[in-house]
């Protein structure tokens, strides 16, 4: 007898707390390749890192290739100064909405189970024990059905402390794992771009010898990707950017060409902005500058037909890019990033 009721107990509590959970979960719901170099041109791609503004707009083409994770972006919204409309979500279902309902649901399905349990126990005892007289069987039946009312309220009292404790109390927001550094653009967790922080921005003077090392880095880069010099380059750029340059050069070597920019002249530098994350300084320059822009075939002899694979020899060509340097406190400026132009 004490295994039947563990048993019609069981499953009473599982029929109470299925609707409960099933309410719960329904609340809580859960670039191209590097190919060209350093030359500019279209088949050429944005890449690199530009610290906490990677994937700012800035009105160079966007960055395509980076380690800076992409942070999540927002919804669209339909028009200027409309919110996105909401999406229609899946109506729940009574016993969702009405968890308590469903607990006594539950409760009553238990008792009627229990009483069948109880009944068939007991109903089979009066037959097995014919001797018996029946008013110790109807005196068994009384105790029984008892039980089972008491079982009953116990069960429904229980429900519906659980309803009011833990179902109707509000969720308590989780802001673990959330820091400044994670947080999307727009919320209150971001601070304005003229505040310190771990990921703030402050504007930053560009002195006139910062000017003069980014014209030299140009040349220098330059002059290192014309003769495939990957320990030149691994002093000019970050580890990053030297990444995409030891690929290109791969690529080139791989279809037997080689390319070459040389007598590199600066034209005109503008920084278009200048700023700090933490203890590292950014500086993002749009570069126009002439020089001779040709790729050979490692194939060929000078003067044979398909030498020249691209570009001219002797005549220079204008390019124009987008360059952010950085550095480290004080130290000397790296190549992070190349940006296209529009």
């Amino acid at each position: 007898m004490n295994r039947t009721k563990l048993i019609a107990a069981t499953i009473v509590l599982s029929l109470i707390g299925v609707p409960t959970l099933s309410f719960a979960k329904a609340r809580g719901g859960s670039g191209g390749g590097f190919s060209s170099g350093p030359r500019s041109g279209s088949t050429g791609s944005s890449i690199g890192s530009r610290g906490s503004r990677t994937y700012d707009q800035n009105g160079a083409k966007p960055i395509q290739q980076s380690a800076t994770p992409k942070p999540a972006t927002a919804p669209q919204a339909t028009a200027a100064g409309q919110a996105p409309a909401a999406q229609p979500a899946s109506q729940p279902s009574f016993l969702q909405r009405n968890p308590l309902m469903a607990g006594i649901a539950g409760g009553l399905a238990g008792s009627w189970l229990g009483h069948m349990l109880f009944g068939a126990t007991e109903s089979s005892a009066k037959t097995s024990d014919a001797g018996e007289p029946v008013g110790e069987a109807t005196q068994a039946t009384g105790a029984s059905s008892s039980t089972g009312i008491l079982l009953f309220l116990m069960l429904l009292g229980a429900g519906t402390l659980f309803y009011f404790l833990k179902v109707r109390r509000p969720a308590i927001p989780d802001f673990s794992g959330i820091t400044r550094s994670s947080a999307v653009g727009g919320s209150l967790l971001t601070e304005p771009s003229a505040t310190t922080g771990l990921i703030s921005t402050v504007v930053s003077d560009v002195t006139a010898a910062d000017k003069a090392a980014f014209q030299q880095l140009l040349t220098d880069i330059q002059t290192a990707w014309s003769k495939q010099d990957l320990a030149g380059l691994r002093r000019f750029v970050t580890p990053e950017m030297l990444t995409y340059f030891s690929t290109a050069l791969a690529e080139n070597t791989s279809q037997d060409i080689e390319n070459h920019v040389e007598d590199v002249v600066l034209g005109r530098a503008e920084v278009r902005e200048s700023w700090t994350d933490d203890a590292t300084q950014y500086a993002t320059v749009s570069l126009h500058w002439s020089a001779r822009d040709y790729t050979i075939s490692l194939t060929k002899q000078r003067g044979e037909a398909g030498y020249i694979v691209e570009g001219n020899e002797e005549k220079p060509s204008e390019s124009s890019e987008v360059w952010t340097f950085m550095r480290f406190q004080d130290g000397k400026w790296l190549l992070s990033a190349i940006q296209q132009v529009d």
